[in-house]
């Protein structure tokens, strides 16, 4: 588990850097052409390799990879303060594997390194991976483009991608021993309450309280699945099909996928496609492409058409919007954590701690109305 989960809006203030000569911090593109000419010259060009930082510093650090055969993108662990079980790349590379001959569209991945010993330029474990044309809708003006129409059509071949997803058998794609669905719940509250711990360094009494009554009212896990684990519009990269429909080209992201409650993943983009609205007075949060007035549909008609592509009847999701809420308020905080102690790169971290507590104060509000 990781930072996956912070907006755009937090992640990306590093993105779209210039390469470097000598590559950008966390990978060295004179050493991996070495590498890959030792070990995947099949991915090799006749020219030197250039590195270009595309995401970086608060999630898995992404890089663009050019002068090869194609190119490529690069997916390593941030630079510092790395928490136990986060960021794990096999983990990453294992799952887009066994999903590629699926109906969940995922980039082609190509070599998962183990490079403790830096010889591939890394220093840490990577892997390479396909780079799929698209287009990302971050924010307002990323909708640019496109009509209502197919903004709405769109949001829900999104929620159709993560049914088709929670329809797949683990079993049936060599990921049976991926997760462990019973108790899922209760270990993923334990463990977020870890990744909290080992970032405490201020009082936070409402992330406090938002943490011990999650914890104490668990929902009965009803449908369980592959989960993506961070299922978003802003994991997706858009393109157009041969009607000229705006088409999920792929599914990004896949650093804490598992097995476990289904709901979880809804839960997870209910918060996102909402999150205009779960802190006003904080905009650069509520940053998204997503607004019903130009086109998107309602929260409420993903649900209704997840429902019926399941086959299901879906309980309240109150508890699961309130979890989301948690697991986003760690991550930010883990943020602000590494920031403080100066291991971010790029810009645009300043004030980040400052999204914390609204976030916790919109789970305790999805809680009150569960109860009320």
């Amino acid at each position: 588990m990781d930072d996956a989960l912070a907006p755009t809006a937090l992640r990306d203030d590093a993105a779209a850097s210039a390469p470097e000569a000598a590559g950008p911090a966390g990978v060295d593109p004179l050493a991996l052409r070495s590498w890959l000419a030792e070990h995947r010259p099949d991915l090799l060009g006749d020219g030197p390799l250039t590195a270009t930082l595309l995401a970086g510093g608060k999630s898995n650090l992404t890089y663009r990879i050019d002068g090869g055969a194609r190119p490529l993108v690069l997916r390593r662990p941030p630079l510092g303060h790395v928490l136990r079980t986060a960021h794990d790349m096999a983990r990453e590379f294992r799952v887009i594997s066994a999903l590629a001959h699926t109906d969940v569209p995922v980039p082609a991945a190509y070599v998962l390194v183990e490079d403790a010993d830096g010889a591939a330029g890394v220093g840490t474990d990577f892997y390479l991976m396909e780079l799929v044309d698209g287009s990302v809708l971050r924010t307002a003006a990323d909708n640019a483009g496109y009509d209502p129409e197919t903004l709405r059509g769109l949001g829900f071949r999104l929620v159709e991608t993560l049914a088709a997803l929670h329809a797949i058998d683990p079993a049936d794609v060599g990921l049976a021993d991926f997760g462990r669905p019973d108790g899922y719940l209760a270990r993923q509250v334990r463990r977020w309450g870890e990744q909290y711990d080992g970032s405490r360094s201020r009082d936070l009494p409402d992330l406090d309280r938002l943490l011990a009554r999650v914890a104490d009212d668990l929902p009965e896990t009803r449908f369980t699945s592959l989960l993506h684990g961070d299922f978003r519009l802003d994991n997706v990269l858009v393109a157009h099909d041969a009607e000229g429909r705006a088409s999920v080209a792929a599914i990004l992201d896949w650093e804490m996928a598992t097995i476990g409650d289904s709901l979880a993943d809804l839960g997870l983009l209910g918060l996102y496609w909402n999150l205009s609205e779960v802190a006003p007075e904080s905009p650069r949060l509520g940053l998204s492409a997503v607004d019903p007035a130009v086109g998107y549909p309602e929260f409420d008609e993903l649900c209704a058409r997840y429902a019926e592509l399941r086959g299901i009847r879906l309980p309240s999701l109150s508890w699961y919007l309130a979890f989301a809420a948690l697991k986003l308020a760690i991550i930010v905080e883990g943020i602000h954590y590494r920031h403080e102690a100066g291991e971010t790169l790029g810009p645009g971290f300043d004030g980040i701690g400052d999204m914390v507590a609204p976030l916790a104060r919109y789970g305790l509000r999805m809680l009150d109305e569960e109860t009320h």
